[in-house]
């Protein structure tokens, strides 16, 4: 695990040149999770399922306090990622295979991580590529809670200065 309280700089966005197959990124920062955000989040997309606002009926289905809904774990991981992957500009293409695998819980700190799984170049598009990545989420305590595929149209270096 990075030392998140030492400061660094972190340059922002990468291009398609930027993404060859293989290559792991260990996103930064991390985000921990309150109750707040769990309790918030369930209103504001109507997902009222008791598990996500009550306290004493979650412990009852043995979790130690509300579970954050799945959507806004896998959101957050994906804001986690979005400076060293798509930052740069360019569109969002899909989303595939996504799993939960772990309940998040209030305290929680969720980091993320990302590999290169292909990239080519657009044939539609001159100066622009698609990147397909897997990215995966992570507590505090090292399990992955949420796993992930998705692509993102990433404008090539020598595409770059032909944008308006």
């Amino acid at each position: 695990m990075t030392d998140v309280t030492e400061p660094r700089t972190v340059m922002r966005g990468t291009y398609y040149d930027d993404h060859e197959p293989g290559r792991r990124f260990v996103h930064h920062w991390g985000r921990t999770l309150t109750r707040h955000d769990v309790i918030d989040f369930a209103t504001m997309t109507n997902q009222y399922n008791p598990l996500h606002f009550n306290v004493e009926y979650a412990r009852a289905h043995g979790h130690p306090d509300v579970v954050a809904p799945g959507l806004l774990v896998y959101n957050i991981c994906l804001g986690l990622s979005v400076e060293d992957l798509s930052e740069a500009g360019g569109p969002f293409l899909n989303l595939t295979g996504v799993t939960f695998l772990q309940p998040v819980y209030p305290g929680d700190t969720l980091t993320c991580e990302s590999v290169v799984l292909d990239r080519r170049l657009s044939k539609s598009r001159p100066g622009w590529g698609i990147v397909e990545w897997e990215s995966a989420g992570h507590r505090q305590d090292g399990e992955c809670v949420v796993r992930y595929r998705r692509a993102n149209l990433a404008l090539t270096r020598e595409g770059s200065g032909n944008v308006q």
